[in-house]
């Protein structure tokens, strides 16, 4: 049994070790968000440069359960931000009709009071580097700037860590209380 528990060690650290070193490649920390103007699923547009001025929290999303967790998970951040200079914004990325991404929304745990946009094209996709690692989610600063980022493994994602991302930048703007 150890023998075999080596084998698997050696065997899957290499796989573990390149999704990460690939998904590394995608990390835009530092760098301007890319812009993007989309449509919400209830027909409202909305670009980034909209949200200039705010903190903004974007999920990229397919239709899957990691990113039905995630979506989830920034329903709690949006309803902790509530009335600060914050937003909270996802994205279907993955070119899904507006009928899958309702139904998909209605199977969540909670209902999605944030606006979940479509992307028909999957511009967000190419942009932000999704496709195979999703669910992505940015922490973006009030001048636009990724602060934040988690791809694909949303363990270390939850909504207290995304929350204690945008204090931080809600903390380091001038004048701008935290949430705490």
């Amino acid at each position: 049994m150890k023998r075999v528990l080596i084998i698997l060690a050696l065997v899957l650290f290499p796989v573990s070790a390149a999704h990460v070193a690939v998904a590394a490649g995608f990390f835009k920390v530092g760098e301007p968000a890319p812009a993007f103007a989309l449509t919400s699923i209830t027909g409202d547009p909305l670009s980034l440069e909209q949200l200039k001025g705010k903190v903004v929290v974007l999920g990229l999303f397919h239709i899957c359960d990691p990113c039905m967790m995630q979506g989830t998970n920034l329903q709690k951040v949006h309803e902790a931000v509530a009335g600060k200079n914050v937003a909270v914004v996802g994205i279907n990325s993955s070119g899904n009709s507006k009928r899958d991404v309702g139904e998909f929304l209605s199977a969540f745990p909670v209902k999605v009071s944030y606006p979940y946009l479509l992307d028909p094209n999957k511009i967000t996709d190419k942009l932000y580097g999704g496709g195979k690692f999703i669910p992505n989610v940015y922490v973006i600063d009030q001048r636009g700037v990724i602060r934040w980022q988690r791809v694909g493994n949303m363990e270390l994602a939850g909504a207290e860590v995304i929350l204690q991302e945008v204090e931080k930048l809600l903390a380091s703007a001038p004048g701008g209380p935290g949430l705490m």
